[in-house]
């Protein structure tokens, strides 16, 4: 590769990269109720992204010419350094990419792996009991290896047009002058969710300087992160790999000062991301496509999809009682497969067509009565499969991207590292996740193989369900995505029947006020419409819980005429398209 060219003033690169200073960048206002954001519509590109200063990168590049490839990377990297609690290049990602030209849809497996030393006992105590959450989360011992820069590096060359070392431009401009801390990580921090994070060095000092949580609208830089960024941009991924950096990681895994954990310079030269097929039914006149496991979240959004399909969801209006109540049964059947079933496939053998057959999921859909039931029987794709319930820890710091550039192509891309920033180890200016708390703690229950369980070489399971729709005839109509947790497969999924069955732009449908059931109580989101609902969902048999409900979906619908962006409300995500320039 040849050398990145950082010779022009920080003034000059920030005119060049953005039309003005990083400073100027703002976040959107607080907001005061769940409609304030508008729908975007642009004719050339689009981009949705979970802060203003990531999606000005990855609109920048989209500007120049570069493909969805380009811009979901660029987006990444800025994302690693301004929503440090969400994911980045110490964690994984799932990324599903459109070629409008050939029409055809693959899917690239960034996830991290579990490092070759891993054991099924990882998370148990002395006594063969699971540790508690915050001993399995907290320190080296949760890391996995980082898969997110290999994969990257293969989508750029099998898709990129723009070069690797443009990428970086934005990335590294904000890291050197500066970018300013959003409202919503200043209040992550103020909540001190993440024990570790004022705990561990240099993580500590850098969240917490003279003791005190970083605020909002803060010049902050990170000199660190931009060094590294400047070494990956000039000689590839493998500097992440191997050499100082990779040194630097072992030893803050391996030397831990909170559960020290394994990983050692084999399993980071060995990574390797996955090309799977993807995985998709049929939903009325549409194609619905997702990642395949070991993602269990595509695989449970298709299920719920298709448990509705009978149940007319177009004649009711957007939640009204009953859709609301459909909507949580196909949700409990959908999870207690999830539970029993979903894990990495080059482990455990995953019933995936099973799952998805259309005569195994009308038999489960006759199951759904006009009232809640709480003791649906487990499904049996395959009768001789028998496993046990999985009881990983699946916290819902994530994030989402959804492209479609000049050409037509897209990108839904979920990217995570697992807890509010991850296992609070921090090497060179990013976070480590700590995504192996997403195995299953108990590798066994009642004589029973549990299919999560940690191995080694194993990428743990995941909710993240990036997805696209087609039309009939093959074209794309939606990218779609959420952070969330284990939530993530219902606001999804609620925002699919929000385009598809009640007709809304994808912005009406993010809008909507949030429902949930992951086969335990209904939860419905605060301060919103929902909570009149209550007693009528009472009277079904529900136990309800009306919760806050953080979603943070990213959308784009593709029309005719164009694009339309859709950004959550409940985080601080924009759209972007070329008129926002």
């Amino acid at each position: 590769m040849k050398s990145l060219s950082l010779s022009l003033s920080i003034s000059t690169l920030l005119a060049a990269t953005y039309g003005f200073a990083a400073q100027e960048v703002r976040e959107p206002e607080a907001a005061t109720g769940l409609n304030f954001q508008s729908e975007v519509k642009s004719q050339e590109f689009m981009i949705a992204a979970a802060n203003p200063h990531a999606a000005r990168a990855g609109q920048w590049i989209l500007a120049q010419g570069g493909s969805a490839i380009d811009a979901a990377i660029a987006t990444q990297l800025v994302l690693t350094l301004v929503e440090p609690q969400s994911s980045g290049i110490g964690g994984g990602s799932f990324v599903l990419h459109f070629d409008k030209a050939s029409k055809q849809m693959t899917t690239l497996d960034g996830r991290e792996v579990a490092p070759m030393s891993a054991t099924p006992e990882l998370f148990l105590d002395p006594r063969g009991k699971p540790v508690k959450w915050i001993d399995a989360v907290v320190g080296g011992r949760s890391v996995g290896v980082p898969g997110i820069l290999k994969a990257f590096e293969q989508a750029h060359q099998r898709f990129g047009k723009l070069s690797w070392q443009t990428l970086f431009v934005p990335a590294i401009t904000l890291a050197e002058q500066g970018f300013l801390v959003s409202p919503r990580l200043s209040m992550l921090l103020s909540k001190k969710l993440n024990p570790g994070l004022y705990q561990l060095e240099p993580a500590k000092s850098y969240f917490y300087p003279n003791g005190q949580a970083l605020e909002a609208g803060q010049l902050k830089t990170n000199p660190e992160l931009a060094k590294l960024y400047k070494e990956i941009a000039d000689k590839g991924a493998s500097v992440f790999y191997e050499g100082e950096n990779a040194k630097k990681l072992i030893e803050a895994v391996t030397k831990s000062e909170i559960s020290p954990g394994q990983i050692d310079l084999n399993d980071l030269k060995s990574y390797a991301p996955k090309w799977r097929e993807p995985i998709c039914i049929q939903y009325k006149i549409n194609k619905i496509c997702s990642m395949a496991p070991p993602s269990s979240g595509g695989l449970a959004v298709l299920q719920i999809m298709k448990l509705l399909e009978d149940k007319a969801l177009h004649t009711y209006q957007p939640n009204d009682p009953m859709a609301v109540h459909y909507f949580t049964q196909a949700s409990r059947l959908a999870f207690s497969d999830r539970d029993y079933y979903i894990a990495d496939p080059e482990f455990v053998s995953v019933p995936t067509n099973e799952l998805l057959a259309d005569s195994y999921l009308k038999m489960r859909a006759s199951l759904i009565q006009k009232e809640d039931v709480k003791d649906y029987p487990i499904g049996e794709p395959i009768p001789e499969l028998t496993r046990e319930k999985n009881d990983s820890f699946e916290l819902p710091s994530t994030t989402h991207v959804s492209i479609v550039d000049k050409q037509g192509n897209a990108v839904s891309m979920t990217s995570s590292i697992e807890m509010a920033f991850g296992s609070s180890v921090m090497v060179n200016g990013y976070l480590l996740n700590n995504q192996l708390t997403d195995f299953a703690l108990s590798p066994e229950k009642e004589g029973k193989l549990v299919a999560n369980r940690v191995e080694p070489g194993k990428r743990p399971r995941s909710s993240m369900a990036p997805v696209m729709v087609f039309n009939e005839d093959g074209s794309l109509k939606l990218v779609v995505g959420s952070p969330g947790g284990s939530r993530i497969i219902n606001y999804v999924a609620h925002t699919l029947i929000g385009v598809l069955d009640w007709g809304l732009s994808p912005q009406e449908a993010i809008n909507l006020p949030r429902v949930t059931n992951r086969n335990m109580y209904t939860s419905l989101e605060r301060g919103t419409t929902l909570e009149a609902i209550v007693p009528k969902l009472e009277e079904m048999g529900h136990d309800v819980k009306v919760v806050d409900l953080n979603s943070g979906l990213h959308a784009i619908e593709i029309t005719p005429t164009g694009y339309i962006g859709g950004a959550d409300p409940r985080r601080e995500g924009v759209a972007l398209g070329e008129k926002s320039l």
